[in-house]
C-alpha cells in the first residue's frame, strides 16, 4: 500500500496512549514510505499523525473542507492541501487517492468515515481494506454492536468480517497489507 486516509479526532483525548500510538502509526508510514492522506487539520490526533511523519520527510496529504480552513485548524507545514467544498466531498476525494482506510480514536466524524468507507466495501464500490487501530480497547463496545448486528440479521458475517482490527500497529498493517477482498453474495 502506498497511500492510506487515516480518520482520527481533532482532540488528543484524556489517555495519553492514543497520542502515542498516533506517533507510532505515524512512525511506521515514515519508514515504510507510505504516504498519509488525512483531513488537513493541525490539532488533535490529526496534528499529531501529520507532525510525525512531516518530521521524519514523509509524505502527508491534507484534504480539508473550506468550513474548516481556518488558521487556528489547517496545518499549514502540509503542502499537499486540497480545499473542498463539503465534508461530503472531502471523502470522496480522499477515497479516489488511497490504497485503504485506518481509523484512530475520534469521535462523530470519525465514525462517519469508517463506516461509509465500510459502506463502500459492502456495496462493492471499493475494495480496499478498511482498519482499525483499537488501543486500549476504544472500539470495543462498536465492535460489539457490529456482533449484535449479524446475530440479529442485520449484518452479514462476511460484511462484518470487511473491517480488519488490530490492538498494536504491527497487527493491524498486517492485516491490511494481507487483505483479501471478500466474495460477497
Amino acid at each position: 500500500m502506498n497511500k492510506i486516509v487515516v480518520f482520527c479526532g481533532s482532540s488528543l483525548g484524556f489517555n495519553p496512549i492514543y497520542k502515542e500510538n498516533a506517533i507510532e502509526l505515524g512512525n511506521f508510514f515514515a519508514e515504510n514510505k507510505i504516504s498519509l492522506v488525512f483531513g488537513g487539520g493541525k490539532v488533535g490526533m490529526m496534528g499529531v499523525l501529520a507532525d510525525t511523519i512531516l518530521a521524519k520527510n514523509g509524505e502527508v496529504i491534507g484534504v480539508i473542507p473550506n468550513l474548516l480552513q481556518k488558521e487556528e485548524v489547517i496545518h499549514i507545514g502540509v503542502k499537499k492541501m486540497t480545499v473542498c467544498k463539503t465534508m461530503s466531498e472531502r471523502k470522496v476525494i480522499m477515497s479516489k487517492l488511497v490504497d485503504g482506510y485506518i481509523t484512530l480514536p475520534g469521535g462523530f466524524g470519525t465514525l462517519d468515515e469508517l463506516f461509509e468507507a465500510l459502506t463502500l466495501s459492502q456495496l462493492q464500490i471499493e475494495q480496499k481494506p478498511v482498519g482499525l487501530l483499537n488501543v486500549n480497547g476504544f472500539f470495543d463496545a462498536i465492535l460489539l454492536q457490529l456482533d449484535k448486528m449479524v446475530a440479529e440479521g442485520y449484518l452479514k458475517k462476511v460484511n462484518r468480517e470487511m473491517l480488519l482490527v488490530g490492538t498494536s500497529v504491527s497487527e493491524l498493517m498486517q492485516k491490511m497489507n494481507n487483505y483479501k477482498t471478500p466474495k460477497i453474495t
